[in-house]
């Protein structure tokens, strides 16, 4: 077993006029990803030989606009899809409360499809041709999974199932530590890293060599290779991941939504046949 490393989820807190703000390592995460994600985009848009004919899909000063709408995507987003899919009962009765984003909540297929609606608007409004735009979007996109998988293991949640493994992390509170069949305090399955090492460090690679490679030349094969390695790593790691609590019933302990998985893996299905999709239409088709 390992400890759980003596980290607070709060980097500083100041107090101005009475009031407490606090800057905490998951909103630096978000920060810090799309920052970074503009800086290579903004890259990708000034090397018009990674494109093939017809150059960039846009300009490099346009970077800055996208990043507006992508940040509206992912907020927006990421709260509707955390209310939808796992507990539209409560918010129902309690609607004042969706918008309270501070209290935490947020579901990355739900923010995944708030950045396909708002770079769909962004490419409409500048006559950005989408397939082209989304292809620098996946390439950019999982250094901040990354970051944001570290922050939740900071933040001591989304820990995964019980494990007798030596790298098995003894998370803090009382709910992780109760592990029926376990010697309490048992240790859980670091899940979170695993996401960040799948999701983040290997699709980053994967994606960065494929443009080395000349993938933008092919529309829609970044973006491919994106879902596909998104929806598969999720669904792998939602093997060790500890299912939501709100699918866990004395007669469901794992957590099962439909067809003996998990709504991770569920909503996964269709990232990656999508991604197979943009896979083999990029491949049948000549680079440009």
């Amino acid at each position: 077993m390992i400890p759980f490393p003596n980290i607070s989820p709060e980097i500083f807190t100041i107090s101005i006029g009475g009031m407490e703000f606090a800057l905490r390592w998951y909103a630096l995460a978000y920060l810090v990803g799309l920052i970074l994600g503009a800086v290579i985009i903004y890259r990708l848009m000034r090397r018009p030989e990674l494109w093939g004919e017809g150059a960039a899909p846009m300009p490099p000063e346009k970077v800055e606009q996208l990043l507006t709408w992508v940040v509206a995507g992912v907020i927006i987003g990421g709260r509707l899809g955390f209310v939808l899919f796992y507990q539209p009962g409560y918010y129902a009765a309690n609607p004042g409360e969706i918008i309270r984003v501070d209290q935490g909540g947020m579901a990355f297929h739900g923010g995944f499809a708030g950045v396909v609606i708002a770079a769909l608007w962004f490419c409409r409004r500048n006559g950005v041709e989408p397939l082209r735009l989304a292809d620098a979007l996946a390439v950019a996109t999982p250094i901040g999974l990354g970051l944001g998988r570290v922050a939740n293991f900071i933040n001591a949640e989304l820990w995964g199932r019980p494990t007798d493994l030596p790298w098995g992390v003894i998370f803090p509170g009382e709910a992780a530590q109760y592990c029926p069949g376990f010697e309490a305090p048992c240790a859980r399955h670091p899940s979170q890293l695993y996401e960040a090492g799948l999701e983040g460090v290997v699709l980053a690679i994967a994606l960065f060599w494929l443009v080395s490679r000349g993938g933008l030349r092919r529309p829609g094969l970044a973006l491919g290779v994106f879902l596909a390695g998104y929806g598969l790593s999720r669904f792998f790691v939602e093997f060790f991941r500890q299912a939501d609590w709100q699918f866990i019933t004395p007669g469901n302990p794992l957590g099962h939504v439909a067809l003996g998985m998990s709504m991770g893996q569920l909503l996964s299905l269709p990232m990656i046949a999508a991604g197979l999709f943009f896979i083999w239409r990029a491949r049948s088709r000549p680079a440009r």
